[in-house]
């Protein structure tokens, strides 16, 4: 399978996700240099730990600022955050 068909077979599995049929028309197919990222199947987890989030549904008791302290400290990272409240 070459690299193109990897990212249209992509598409189609989130077509199958959602319960879709589409249909695609390829026009025409261009390889895809490597060099600039990756296709989601094949990233490798140390990327989206650098460049990735995490969904989390923070229990109530501890704040949001300690449990982004234990995210850095279980995944080993020097930066790390929240978006908006982590409050239930």
């Amino acid at each position: 399978m070459s690299l193109d068909r990897k990212g249209f077979d992509f598409i189609r599995k989130l077509d199958e996700l959602a319960g879709r049929k589409s249909e695609y028309l390829i026009k025409s197919e261009e390889p895809t240099d490597p060099k600039y990222g990756f296709y989601p199947f094949e990233r490798p987890i140390d990327v989206y730990i650098q460049y990735g989030f995490i969904p989390l549904d923070k229990p109530p008791g501890p704040t949001s600022h300690e449990v982004v302290a234990w995210v850095k400290k279980i995944l080993n990272v020097k930066k790390a955050g929240h978006g908006g409240t982590l409050e239930p």
